[in-house]
Formats: structure tokens, sequence, C-alpha cells
């Protein structure tokens, strides 16, 4: 269901969640469901690991490089984490946005708020998946099989000082059924990419109604 880019602007989805409530799985779904959506590639400064491939897992930089894009205004948003760099090229982003492309960001509210606040921020769709209970977001923790009960723990808390900021989005969804769960997600973008920010050719469509009635009366 690719749209022309003459007829749209693209949007910055923003999806936020405390871990175990299925945002990845979520955001691999909204883009199978739409070419027109894909993810935005992160940079750090962190060194590539074994099998990840610069500019398609991150755009892997040097601190220096990272601290100057910082700078001047090139990076949409950016965090320091266990002593490395992370945060979202803006170049890319308005190439797509201008194509009439979507970019998908797996971000945690902080990031999201950076966005939010840049000089792009007319254009971000910000979406936020609450668990049903925090008994179920603890019990899909623990079916991973990937973590201690200490780990565990530390992502309980960390997941509550996320959901914390569910009120800064501009839709919230509980994610009980990933069915249902995807059908909303798919109608709130839907619905978004119609707003009048969001179509150029709106004006140009406006002033040709002016002038055909002009031509009328």
């Amino acid at each position: 269901m690719a749209n022309s880019p003459a007829h749209r602007r693209g949007l910055l989805i923003i999806l936020s969640s405390p871990s175990g409530a299925g945002k990845s799985t979520l955001a691999k779904r909204l883009r199978a469901w739409d070419e027109d959506i894909s993810f935005s590639v992160s940079a750090t400064t962190r060194q590539p690991r074994t099998g990840e491939v610069d500019g398609q897992d991150y755009h892997f930089v040097t601190v220096d490089s990272f601290k100057n894009d910082v700078a001047h205004g090139e990076m949409l948003e950016h965090a320091h984490v266990f002593g490395n760099f992370y945060g979202s090229p803006k170049a890319p982003v308005q190439e797509a946005i201008n194509a009439g492309r979507d970019v998908l960001f797996d971000i945690d509210w902080q990031g999201a708020q950076q966005i939010t606040n840049s000089d792009l921020g007319k254009h971000t769709l910000s979406i936020f998946l609450l668990p049903p209970s925090i008994t179920e977001l603890r019990r899909r923790l623990e079916s991973r099989g990937q973590d201690d009960a200490e780990t565990i723990k530390r992502r309980m808390q960390k997941s509550w000082d996320e959901i914390s900021h569910w009120g800064s989005y501009d839709h919230v969804l509980i994610n009980e059924n990933l069915d249902e769960t995807e059908e909303n997600l798919r109608t709130i973008i839907k619905a978004t990419r119609l707003r009048r920010i969001q179509q150029p050719t709106l004006i140009e469509h406006a002033r040709r109604l002016q002038q055909e009635f002009d031509e009328l009366t």
C-alpha cells in the first residue's frame, strides 16, 4: 500500500514500551504491513559486534564525529549508555519524510521527547504500549528464559520507570492481544497520514479550487 511521495510527507513513528510489552514484535509487523515504513538506523560509538553491518545495523562512528554531529544539530536524539553514545541521524530521516516514507523509532521516553521537541517534531506520531498488568509483564520477561532473577528485578524497575511517562505520548494502547493492537496501530498510522501538515499538495489544490470558483463567478 505504498503512497506516492507527491501526495504526503512521511511520519516519524515513535514506538515506546517497557521491556516485554510486545514492542519489537509489533514493530516487525508494521514493517511487514507497509513497505513505506522503515527502521531508523542509529549511530553509535561502540565497536561493531560479530555479524553487524555498518549502515544496516548501526552507523558506527568515532566519538569525535558523534559529538560534532550533536553540536551541529545533526542528531534528532542522542544518549550516553554504558560508556557509548547512541543517536538518530537527522539527514536520512529528513530525506525519508520528503520522499513520503515513514521512519519507525524504537526508543525510550527520553529519546521520544527529544525528537518531539526537534524541528521535525511536527511530523511525529508517538505511541506508547502498556502491558495488561504488571503480573503479565513479569511473566513475559520470565518466559523468555534469558535472565536470572536479579536481572529480571532490574528490568521490572526500569519498566516501571518507563511506564510512568505514558502520559506524554499521542496515543497509548494496552497490548493485551497482538492482533488487535496491530490493527489499532494501523488505524492510528493511516489516520495520522491524513493530517493536514502531512499532505503538501492540499495548498495547491485549494488554490485551484479558488481559481475555478473565481472563473465560474
